[in-house]
């Protein structure tokens, strides 16, 4: 899924290297010196905490 379209495919860019991937998390978690996991779970706080303000 690019994390992004919905299809529940987490390799797959669907021919867009512009979607969010694994390897999209993978790169990250590399320039940042932390595991894939970190990445992903510093990720989701932000995410829910921006979702959780626009909601107000």
């Amino acid at each position: 899924m690019c994390y992004n379209c919905g299809c529940g495919n987490p390799n797959d860019d669907m021919g867009d290297p512009k979607n969010i991937t694994t390897k999209t998390f993978d790169e990250a978690a590399k320039a940042e010196k932390q595991s894939r996991e970190e990445a992903m779970k510093n990720t989701l706080d932000l995410l829910k905490r921006q979702l959780d303000s626009d909601a107000k």
